[in-house]
């Protein structure tokens, strides 16, 4: 059993990006009605007032935005050092998601370079990850 500090799978606003992660599948909800996507994951949509419970697929691609690497450990579950990256999507201008990296990384980082999910296993959970398509990390 992990130390460290995993979402709740069952949550009616969130539960269908973890059961797309555990399938190995980014996703966004979007509204039903007019089509708008939204993350953070809500059923609420801000520009038609629906509620819809629908999911699309998105690629799991995007461009680095913003990365910090944490080399201060505050929590026995995050071992450091580790990065944390901020990461818009393809075709998805302004939707941006977070992603941790175990290390640090060896080849210096840019804001706009192309970066991929990837699926970290905890327990019994997937959690949707980045890392640079090129480039070396130490872990």
């Amino acid at each position: 059993m992990t130390e460290r500090v995993l979402p709740v799978l069952d949550d009616p606003e969130t539960a269908g990006f973890w059961a797309a992660a555990a399938e190995h599948r980014l996703v966004v909800r979007a509204c039903a009605a007019c089509g708008k996507e939204h993350h953070l994951p809500r059923a609420f949509c801000a520009d038609c007032g629906t509620v819809s419970d629908h999911w699309v697929d998105v690629p799991p691609r995007g461009r680095l935005v913003s990365w910090t690497t944490v080399q201060h450990q505050v929590h026995p579950g995050y071992p450091t050092p580790y990065t944390v990256l901020l990461v818009e999507l393809e075709d998805r201008p302004g939707m941006r998601m977070v992603g941790q990296l175990p290390g640090q990384p060896v080849t210096p980082l840019t804001a706009g370079q192309p970066v991929e999910a990837w699926f970290e296993h905890v327990d019994d959970t997937v959690l949707p990850q980045w890392r640079p398509t090129e480039g070396e990390w130490s872990s």
